[in-house]
């Protein structure tokens, strides 16, 4: 089997990303009751400009902007020996403290439940919140971890050999959410 990947479909285009985190920001509003004791981290690369932009739409519906954060699970992940004999390292910033605040962690695509299991133990590192939810784009299915997000944008239903590509702005210059299989 060939590792080069095709396109198959796109999922989502610009419009539908920014109506999907519309309706997560009102969703976690409700959830929350507001705005008030929410901070919100996003996991690097993606989760982080995600995050950014669900903070963003959360203070234009009901008022303030929550704090928003990142981090970098890079250390804390069960494949690093893996994923790369030097993994590159970014910064991990979270300028307040999550102590007894309503943590609601953001990232693209929830898969294996690995990448969140991982954030999940680099926050506990940085205090105790008063709770964590989680807050994905994408939810792909295939969990190895008992791992469950509370806000999810969309579904997909995928298979091993496809890959879930979420393209932002930010980082890839276009927003689309694309599904790529391996050619065989």
């Amino acid at each position: 089997m060939s590792s080069l990947m095709k396109e198959k479909s796109k999922i989502l285009d610009k419009t539908a990303i920014q109506k999907t985190l519309t309706r997560l920001a009102h969703e976690i509003l409700e959830k929350n009751k507001g705005p008030e004791e929410i901070v919100i981290i996003g996991i690097m690369n993606r989760g982080a400009h995600l995050a950014k932009r669900l903070a963003k739409i959360i203070s234009e519906i009901d008022g303030p902007q929550p704090p928003v954060g990142t981090i970098d699970i890079t250390l804390y992940r069960d494949d690093l020996s893996v994923i790369a004999e030097q993994p590159v390292v970014h910064k991990t910033d979270l300028m307040f403290d999550i102590a007894n605040k309503k943590v609601i962690l953001v990232d693209d695509v929830l898969y294996t439940g690995r990448t969140v299991r991982a954030a999940l133990t680099e926050l506990l590192d940085f205090g105790r919140p008063q709770f964590i939810q989680l807050a994905v784009l994408i939810d792909r299915g295939f969990r190895e971890l008992p791992i469950r997000a509370e806000y999810v944008g969309k579904n997909i239903p995928t298979s091993q050999r496809q890959v879930v590509e979420v393209r932002l702005e930010e980082s890839d210059g276009v927003d689309e959410v694309v599904i790529m299989e391996q050619e065989q």
